[in-house]
């Protein structure tokens, strides 16, 4: 593989995370992306500490399965 396309497989994850992070931005209320269970939330005086493993979980599912999708797409 040379840098050349390397470069634009750069700049086609760049594209993709730019349009994901706009939708999430934009209607990431309106999807019921706010609490998964799973997500550990812990209250004490005026400390709260959100973790969204749930949602980490979710996430990492969905990117597997579409990187391992295009992947088999490039090679083809």
């Amino acid at each position: 593989m040379d840098l050349q396309s390397l470069g634009k497989i750069i700049l086609l994850f760049g594209l993709i995370l730019f349009i994901t992070g706009g939708l999430l931005y934009f209607f990431g209320k309106g999807l019921g992306l706010q609490r998964f269970p799973g997500d550990i939330l812990y209250r004490r005086g005026n400390f709260t500490f959100y973790f969204p493993l749930g949602a980490c979980i979710l996430i990492s599912i969905v990117l597997t399965i579409l990187l391992n999708l295009l992947f088999l797409l490039m090679r083809h």
